[in-house]
């Protein structure tokens, strides 16, 4: 028996090149699981129509014979067809306002919604991601941005020749660039103004991950949090190497209370019972990275009371940029005013003004506030996210979303990521109610 999937052209922006599937997965799932696929066609999208023929997909701009159609991004209310099962990023988990119309109309065509992001095994680990790609491409990102901040200070660096991400033909051609600069960094030095040179990484999971690929190209020394007092008092310290600190929950929140100590499950279960201790450390970085998790129950690591204040002492602050690869808008670094894009990647968030200014000129820290960094290495991207995707579609396409809820016979990281089923909501996620 033959089973037909779709993919869904991808147009929320010029940047959204990536796939869920590569030719090659669509290949292995025709040949060894009798699986067609259908795609709408695309001028942008990384891996050209022609490929996908070649491997006998088919091109189609009508996908509503097809009962399972994957995509990337959220997907526009016209585009779905009654009854049909739909899997992509949908971004309602929160009970995004921007999304809940999307939501509302799938619940009214009795749609089936899977949402990548809630694909998590036993231990609550997400299997279907892009994260480790942001953080790769955030990194660089973060790099050009401190180039183009200090040449504009007039301060000598080697960080001037890394280009934006999407301007490499690839991430290993970026790679290349990067290794050069560290051996600038190796043989030459750093501007004894920047020294100690500390990058500050705020997270250790899989968006972290692909941070520190990048970064540990360069000359690296770890450091553990409390030892940036003692390195930043002392003048016993490299200007060959950057110093990267990766902060865990226990070294950005304490507890209110003097009488409690830190303890991890407690803090997700009970985050008011914690306040932010981030600002002792943020004096000494030159770059902030953050790569959390964060909603409105948890402490801010960045708030704009604290820039205010530490750009009103004599003297510039060490802090040039913030990578917020996590990207929450006035979120866990609350001077992320806006989302940008590749081609317009930064802003100096005005402390004083409580305004975004675009480009890398200007009082306070470049922020970088790219929504959708994964597009800067869109095939990089889509080739991981296929292969760790293409496990799973199989099931997705063969299962039987006409029976109850209950028997709908899927692997459990994918029947917990079920957010909407014959138009209703799931029991997981009936809590979405409160914001449609």
């Amino acid at each position: 028996m033959k089973y037909v999937i779709g993919i869904r052209r991808e147009d929320k922006n010029k940047w959204e090149r990536r796939v869920p599937l590569t030719p090659e997965h669509v290949k292995e799932l025709r040949e060894n699981h009798s699986i067609e696929v259908w795609l709408q066609p695309s001028l942008i999208r990384i891996f050209s129509d022609e490929e996908y023929l070649n491997v006998g997909a088919k091109i189609q701009e009508d996908l509503s014979q097809c009962p399972v159609v994957f995509g990337v991004k959220e997907m526009p209310s016209d585009f779905f067809s009654p009854n049909k099962t739909y899997v992509f990023f949908s971004h309602v988990i929160k009970g995004q306002a921007y999304n809940m119309p999307m939501l509302k109309r799938m619940l009214e065509l009795r749609c089936q919604l899977i949402d990548y992001e809630k694909v998590t095994d036993e231990k609550g680990r997400r299997l279907i991601f892009f994260g480790k790609h942001a953080g790769l491409a955030g990194m660089i990102d973060t790099l050009w941005a401190l180039g183009q901040r200090l040449s504009w200070e007039k301060t000598p660096n080697p960080f001037k020749q890394i280009k934006n991400a999407y301007k490499y033909e690839s991430l290993a051609k970026a790679k290349e660039e990067i290794s050069e600069v560290g051996k600038k960094i190796k043989t030459d030095g750093l501007h004894e103004s920047l020294t100690p040179l500390i990058c500050g990484i705020a997270g250790y999971g899989n968006v972290s991950q692909g941070v520190q690929e990048i970064l540990d190209i360069l000359p690296i020394r770890e450091i553990e949090p409390d030892e940036i007092f003692s390195l930043v008092r002392s003048s016993n310290y490299s200007k060959n190497h950057i110093y990267k600190v990766v902060f865990k929950e226990e070294h950005m929140v304490e507890p209110i209370s003097f009488e409690d100590h830190f303890e991890l499950l407690d803090y997700y279960d009970h985050p008011e019972r914690y306040r932010s201790k981030f600002e002792t450390y943020i004096p000494h970085l030159t770059m902030l990275v953050n790569c959390i998790y964060w909603d409105k129950r948890y402490p801010r690591l960045v708030t704009k009371k604290y820039l205010k204040e530490l750009f009103s002492k004599e003297g510039r602050p060490k802090l040039r940029v913030i990578g917020d690869i996590s990207c929450d808008i006035e979120g866990s670094v609350e001077c992320n005013l806006k989302w940008t894009q590749p081609d317009n990647p930064v802003y100096v968030y005005d402390p004083f003004e409580n305004k975004a200014i675009d480009g890398y000129e200007g009082t306070g820290p470049v922020v970088l506030a790219v929504d959708n960094l994964p597009c800067e290495i869109s095939k990089e991207a889509s080739v991981y996210f296929g292969q760790v995707l293409k496990p799973f579609v199989p099931e997705i396409a063969k299962a039987d979303y006409w029976v109850d809820f209950d028997r709908c016979i899927l692997p459990p990281p994918i029947k917990n990521a079920v957010i909407a089923y014959h138009g209703e909501l799931t029991p997981n996620y009936r809590y979405i109610r409160n914001y449609l």
